[in-house]
């Protein structure tokens, strides 16, 4: 059974961990991630950004995917099925087709005025259902499903003004991005990080672009507040990475390597296997029902 996201991200917030976001791309991304939860017993957020569910045909798709997983599996710790980066529109359709939880991002709007009143229209209509509601202050860096931003480190009182609305976790700019990292990269802004969390209390912070952020930053963010971390690229990596080397070994001309069954195994087990060393890097691990 799937549940929404409140409880367990309250949980990580007063425990000083985080739960691993891993956004889904097909059947393998969400069965691999299940996996990695189950065997170390963690908490753990599917999510998806409207690309990904194009590419599965719909968010309907996405959702029976990962809820059939589950039941099939048995998997026996909380699952939350999270719309990454959606907008306004994209919230009601994955609403509508079973999500838990969902993410109005609207950083991107033209104004911040527009932001705070479509936010507060998506968490009177998911609240009415039973959904969790992550909204977003300030841009992510990179790019995402079209979304671009330069990074900019997000405004504390626009941050506790949309944490005022009764979300139930916020996403903040404080100079992390999505994708691979420059080598110039700044780093994360723990100063902001702080102002931010002085004023939205015990709100539950989230980020963005977990990919390539060195371990001792995560874990600092950790201990100032960030309760949900999202991770996408990185687990692309090692895919891509194990799926070249299972080809470059020829293993493809070997009998019938050439069955996607054995083509993708690789790739798969290597999501798991990245999935759960985040898992313990976020302090997650045997936190089930904490």
């Amino acid at each position: 059974m799937l549940v929404n996201a409140t409880a367990m991200l309250q949980a990580a917030a007063k425990g000083h961990y985080a739960v691993g976001a891993f956004n889904t791309n097909n059947l393998e991304w969400a069965s691999s991630i299940l996996d990695a939860a189950e065997e170390l017993q963690s908490p753990v957020i599917i999510q998806c950004t409207s690309g990904a569910a194009k590419w599965q045909i719909s968010y309907k798709v996405v959702a029976d995917i990962v809820k059939q997983l589950v039941e099939d599996k048995n998997i026996t710790v909380p699952v939350a099925l999270h719309l990454d980066h959606g907008t306004y529109e994209d919230v009601f359709k994955c609403i509508e087709a079973g999500f838990t939880s969902v993410m109005y991002d609207g950083s991107h709007e033209e104004t911040f005025d527009l932001n705070l009143k479509r936010t507060e229209e998506v968490v009177k209509a998911a609240h009415a259902k039973g959904i969790s509601v992550e909204a977003e202050v300030g841009g992510i860096g990179g790019v995402e499903d079209g979304v671009a931003s330069n990074g900019e480190l997000a405004d504390p009182e626009q941050c506790k003004a949309i944490a005022d609305l009764g979300v139930d976790f916020l996403a903040c700019g404080i100079g992390n991005i999505h994708g691979i990292y420059p080598e110039n990269w700044a780093g994360l802004s723990f100063e902001r990080l702080g102002e931010i969390k002085a004023l939205t209390g015990d709100l539950p912070l989230v980020l963005h672009g977990g990919t390539g952020i060195p371990v001792d930053q995560i874990q600092k963010a950790i201990s100032l507040g960030i309760s949900k971390i999202n991770v996408n690229t990185d687990l692309q990596v090692v895919f891509a990475e194990a799926t070249r080397a299972y080809i470059e070994a020829g293993k493809d001309q070997q009998g019938k390597g050439y069955d996607p069954r054995k083509l993708l195994k690789p790739g798969r087990d290597a999501i798991v296997d990245r999935t759960k060393e985040l898992i313990v890097e976020f302090g997650s691990q045997g936190k089930g029902w904490a």
